[in-house]
């Protein structure tokens, strides 16, 4: 229940990325902006041709391999269980929710790579001019890391590691 919770709030949010992007490249002309929290946050269509803080500008094909290497990681490591091997499914709701998060944003940013050749970015803070312009999926991959961040921290050890074989109980740990 758990997975097709995160599962279904995960494609709501890649939808709403993909449909404020549409929004703001029909309504907004590349390099202006609207207001959308006054004084906070105003929408400002931006074309980026790289990764964060525009790095990488120009190599669309190698951060579409690189993002979607990532989306594929956090699928195999955090979604399927790895006969005889360390991988096991996330059990516990924080880290299942950190890893939808970072698979809806990557692949929101993917569809726009391949499909345009950019990524749409629309948020920006008008209290931290310098900030760069961001979308829904930047949101989504950074929520989802914190989220990781601070389930790996907390409760990884507790909820989902991999824990000894039965019978081996008393058995001294392999580190």
């Amino acid at each position: 229940m758990l997975y097709a919770l995160c599962a279904a709030l995960s494609l709501a949010l890649l939808g709403l990325d993909q449909w404020v992007k549409h929004y703001v490249t029909v309504n907004i002309p590349l390099g202006d902006a609207q207001p959308f929290l006054p004084g906070l946050v105003e929408l400002r269509t931006v074309h980026n041709y790289g990764a964060a803080w525009s790095s990488f500008s120009g190599m669309r094909w190698l951060l579409v391999a690189v993002t979607s290497v990532i989306v594929i990681a956090v699928a195999v490591v955090g979604f399927a269980a790895v006969p005889s091997s360390a991988i096991q499914p996330i059990r516990h709701p924080l880290g299942v929710a950190a890893g939808f998060l970072i698979l809806s944003g990557g692949v929101g940013n993917i569809i726009d790579r391949v499909r345009l050749g950019y990524v749409v970015d629309m948020f920006h803070l008008e209290f931290w001019p310098s900030y760069p312009v961001f979308n829904v999926a930047d949101i989504c991959v950074v929520c989802g890391a914190v989220l990781a961040v601070i389930y790996y921290l907390w409760f990884y050890e507790k909820y989902d590691k991999r824990g000894k074989a039965h019978g081996d109980a008393d058995a001294p740990s392999e580190s």
